[in-house]
């Protein structure tokens, strides 16, 4: 790769460039915002509009200077597809059919995932507990289906509305799990009739709320625990090659400093 391409990938990779982007994405987000109030569209809308045309501009020409300096090898990179899929959205003609495409401008903002490094971190964390995540799944779909047919068999006749059916029971146990009016909307008028029916809702929220919730916690904190490590295994490594490498450089200029004195030495001898 020539050497100024390898000069403005390492300037659009840096530092300073990646908070100007990110610094653009939050101005961008906020006018677009904006442009939802009719009263700030009135009195701002062309600034508005210029702006967010402006700020679109410098996201293309970021792409363009990526794909110039990277390559084909911008694409292996799945945050550069995501970046370049955003901008291309925003590419498209904001009229007639296509209109609604104006409105997917604020996905924009999701590119302060790819560009801010610790929301890129919990993103990546959540796509790599994806496998383990998906057994909790099955586990709490097993759970439901269980309380469920219990919910159904038990409560079906006396609160139809409720438990009149699989779906119904499976979507109100899923308000119960979410403890949004459980005990005063749903548990406290049923034991008005049924007074042991805390025996049904109590196991259940240890289970799906208490247990299972938190195991979803667990796993995405143990995979974020474990990509730490492995970047600071992979620092502490880069750092004991970088200081492998000095150490061979500096015990070759040394050897070269030993053999010029040596040769030195020998003159002199020569001469006496």
């Amino acid at each position: 790769m020539p050497n100024h391409r390898v000069k403005l990938g390492n300037f659009l990779e840096g530092n300073g460039f990646h908070n100007f982007i990110i610094t653009l994405i939050i101005i961008n987000s906020i006018t677009i915002g904006m442009e939802t109030s009719t009263a700030w569209m009135e009195s701002y809308g062309m600034f508005f509009e210029s702006l967010d045309d402006i700020i679109l501009y410098v996201f293309i020409l970021e792409a363009v200077l990526k794909l110039y300096a990277f390559g084909y090898k911008y694409f292996l990179n799945a945050w550069n597809v995501f970046d370049f899929l955003i901008v291309a959205i925003s590419i498209v003609p904001a009229a007639g059919p296509f209109s609604v495409f104006r409105t997917l401008r604020i996905l924009r903002t999701l590119r302060l995932v790819n560009n801010v490094p610790k929301l890129r971190l919990i993103i990546e964390a959540l796509l790599k507990s994806i496998p383990n995540i998906g057994w909790i799944s099955l586990l709490l779909m097993v759970v439901f289906y269980i309380f469920a047919v219990l919910g159904t068999n038990l409560y079906g006749k006396d609160f139809p509305e409720l438990f009149g059916g699989l779906g119904n029971s499976m979507f109100t146990l899923f308000q119960i799990m979410t403890l949004e009016s459980w005990s005063s909307g749903i548990a406290r008028p049923m034991m008005e009739t049924m007074p042991y029916a805390y025996l049904f809702f109590v196991p259940f929220i240890l289970i799906a709320t208490y247990t299972t919730l938190n195991i979803f916690i667990a796993i995405v904190v143990n995979t974020m625990n474990e990509m730490h490590h492995q970047d600071a295994v992979e620092e502490e490594q880069h750092i004991k090659d970088f200081v492998r490498i000095e150490n061979v450089k500096t015990q070759q200029k040394l050897d070269s400093l030993q053999k010029k004195v040596n040769l030195i030495l020998e003159k002199l001898e020569n001469k006496k």
